[in-house]
């Protein structure tokens, strides 16, 4: 049994970290209560909110994950299956990087793990040691992909990065025993859905302006045709009885005439909570914003938090 806490083995943008007290708060009344819950992701990203769940709630008897990022699933299917060997791996990096030392060095290895990492022609092991790698030591850990599916951020300026946390490795592999991954589009997850089941959705979120927008994260873009068919999904969730909650930005909060979320959602619980957001290209939009809590249940833990007469 370790004793390092279980936590997001990648730095992510938008990771839920900050806002899980909050989230916490607005679960059902029943969610506590219910012997045996079935808890589903379909945007696992870097995974705060499901090593949070797992930990707080052992009533979780079967989770599943999913993500479109094929690079992010092997990394968790890794974690879960071969803990050790990521390990080795991840030292046998570290030590090289370390050992190079002069800042030129180092980004010339960190450029020729990325070219490997975009040939793709590579183990599972070294997929999710690269991803692990290049998350670690990129320009603020970010995850970007071109065109063409290939990881594009360049090289970051870090005194002493720990690319291998090896008690992190194994406490997630430990939670991960339980928890299904799937890689593909979000709407396959509905295939899991058994007994009392409740859904956490951390889509791409609709950018508030031109430089906040991260949908380059993979190649396939999340526009406002995909926000209305996750709606759609969502609905037909609800319809069938499932629990849902969803996270998105606040555009409204920005641009009081920019009602997409409102008039979508227009049938749910609209919650707007405080959330500190630390990356932007541009550092006059980081800080204190307001965010989407999306619920389709009435009965919760939390207080209502509405900024505005929707």
């Amino acid at each position: 049994m370790t004793r390092t806490k279980a936590k997001p083995f990648l730095k992510w943008a938008g990771g839920k970290t900050q806002l899980l007290p909050t989230i916490d708060s607005f679960l059902p009344e029943t969610f506590r209560n219910e012997n045996e819950v079935t808890y589903i992701e379909p945007f696992v990203g870097g995974g705060a909110m499901l090593f949070y769940m797992l930990q707080k709630y052992p009533n979780i008897k079967k989770a599943v994950i999913n993500d479109i990022n094929p690079h992010l699933i092997k990394t968790y299917s890794v974690i879960r299956d071969e803990p050790y060997s990521l390990v080795d791996k991840l030292n046998e990096i570290q030590i090289t990087f370390k050992t190079l030392a002069e800042y030129d060095k180092q980004k010339d290895l960190y450029l020729d793990i990325r070219s490997r990492f975009n040939q793709q022609h590579l183990t599972d092991v070294e997929e999710a040691a690269y991803m692990i790698f290049l998350n670690r030591t990129c320009f603020n850990g970010l995850y970007r992909e071109n065109s063409k599916g290939g990881f594009n951020v360049p090289f970051g300026r870090y005194s002493n990065p720990t690319i291998c946390d090896e008690d992190l490795i194994l406490a997630d592999s430990e939670l991960l025993q339980k928890v299904e991954i799937m890689n593909g589009d979000f709407s396959n997850t509905a295939e899991h859905i058994q007994g009392y089941t409740f859904f956490y959705f951390d889509p791409p979120y609709r950018p508030l302006d031109a430089t906040s927008s991260f949908n380059s994260y993979v190649k396939e873009s999340f526009d406002d045709n995909e926000q209305i068919r996750l709606k759609n999904f969502y609905s037909d969730l609800s319809d069938c009885g499932c629990y849902a909650m969803l996270s998105n930005s606040d555009c409204k909060g920005r641009n009081a005439e920019d009602d997409f979320f409102d008039r979508l959602y227009e049938a749910f619980f609209i919650e707007r909570v405080f959330a500190k957001r630390c990356i932007n290209a541009n550092a006059s939009q980081r800080g204190t914003l307001t965010e989407l809590l999306i619920r389709n249940y009435e009965n919760y833990q939390g207080e209502p938090t509405n900024l505005f007469n929707l």
